[in-house]
């Protein structure tokens, strides 16, 4: 059941609320007169439980609803309606992502506490909103001939998965006394937590990356940017679930499972990834962190560190094309996080702090995917952007109120 939100984050919707009633069936929100009670936000919450979905479960089901309203309103405006057999399709269509019956599905969620009607209300807004989507925009959408070309060229084998991680970095220094062991037990306590609050917490303490500062929470990530090492390793996860500690130069790596899901987007696979480090003696220092961030503020690309090396012994800069396979465990995982030109300062050696940029990534060019299918990809892309910044302009100009 995990898999099934994640797959199907376009169908996030409910019908019109009722009219209004005292307690649970009384306006909680109205959304341009269009009311959201609070039993509807107490089953979208446990809808969502059942999902697995993490995060704030309260704030995303009021957000979701609210959506929900608008993309019906704009369905009615423009005369959309959804049949009963459209709805049957819906439900089918979404349990057959679980490898269920359209009867399992409800019974299924029956079990977790979310009613028929829930499932049936969560399914029709979706299904309004595709065709809305594609009443306003569609003869917008078309795709050239070049753009599918290019398209190709950047195309791979690594399917639309992307993943939502949190990280710990500890520091495991052999050269400091207990470090590592006290790395290492640690680690072990990490391992077995299993929710995302908790993680965050450990994160926040003792991870040495600057992402511990939000509670080591990274965004959504396509997979086959992350190391290859990474790849099993968080495919085995269950969401909330923590990765067995994976030893780095000089730490010790912790990943935990957020999110997982399947994309529309292209995702490259990569034949390599140029990336530079530029080195400051004396380790993480004040001066060397300092330093780093007036490098990195008037650089734009790795050329640029030639002027900043310029004099230097010729080794504190090092420049490096290979193939994901083969980079260094730490070096990946930070260049996981960086676009071309962007920099981290995550990374010692020895007794120095690493500067490093990433340069760019070499896509790999398939021969096998067809052209019609990057056509449909790339206008469904289009499509999701006109969508987003539809339903953006229709939140901003809506009258929501909070009872």
């Amino acid at each position: 059941m995990r898999k099934i939100l994640l797959l199907s984050a376009t169908l996030l919707a409910l019908t019109p609320a009722l009219a209004p009633a005292q307690g649970l069936f009384s306006p909680a929100i109205t959304v341009n007169g269009d009311s959201i009670t609070p039993y509807e936000l107490g089953q979208r919450e446990t809808l969502l439980r059942a999902f697995g979905t993490p995060g704030n479960l309260s704030s995303l089901a009021e957000q979701q609803l609210i959506e929900d309203r608008l993309k019906v309103q704009a369905g009615r405006a423009m005369g959309i309606t959804i049949t009963e057999e459209d709805i049957a399709g819906g439900i089918t269509e979404l349990a057959g992502r679980a490898n269920m019956t359209g009867e399992e599905f409800v019974a299924n969620l029956g079990g977790d506490g979310v009613d028929s009607e829930t499932i049936r209300n969560f399914i029709v807004p979706g299904l309004v909103w595709r065709e809305v989507v594609r009443g306003r925009f569609a003869a917008n959408a078309s795709v050239s001939e070049a753009e599918i070309d290019r398209a190709l060229s950047l195309a791979g084998t690594g399917g639309g998965l992307r993943v939502l991680l949190s990280e710990i970095i500890l520091p495991a220094r052999p050269e400091v006394p207990g470090e590592v062991d006290q790395a290492q037990a640690l680690a072990a306590r990490i391992t077995k937590v299993r929710s995302a609050g908790a993680f965050s917490e450990f994160a926040s303490n003792y991870s040495a990356t600057p992402s511990r500062e939000v509670g080591g929470r990274l965004p959504w990530t396509p997979l086959n940017q992350l190391p290859p090492i990474l790849h099993p390793i968080v495919m085995g996860l269950a969401t909330n679930e923590v990765s067995e500690p994976i030893e780095i130069p000089n730490g010790i790596a912790l990943f935990q499972l957020r999110g997982l899901e399947e994309t529309t987007a292209l995702t490259p696979e990569y034949a390599a990834i140029e990336y530079a480090q530029f080195y400051l003696p004396g380790g993480r220092t004040t001066e060397n962190l300092a330093e780093a961030a007036r490098i990195s503020g008037t650089t734009d690309t790795c050329d640029d560190l030639y002027g900043v090396a310029k004099g230097m012994d010729p080794a504190r800069l090092e420049r490096t094309t290979l193939p994901p396979a083969q980079i260094p465990n730490d070096i990946g995982i930070e260049l996981a996080k960086l676009d071309a030109g962007e920099t981290s300062v995550a990374l010692t050696r020895g007794d120095n702090l690493v500067l490093l940029m990433m340069c760019g990534r070499t896509a790999a060019i398939s021969e096998d995917v067809n052209r019609d299918e990057v056509a449909a990809q790339l206008r469904n892309q289009r499509l999701g952007s006109y969508a987003d910044s539809y339903l953006g302009q229709l939140e901003s100009d809506a009258r929501i109120e909070r009872k």
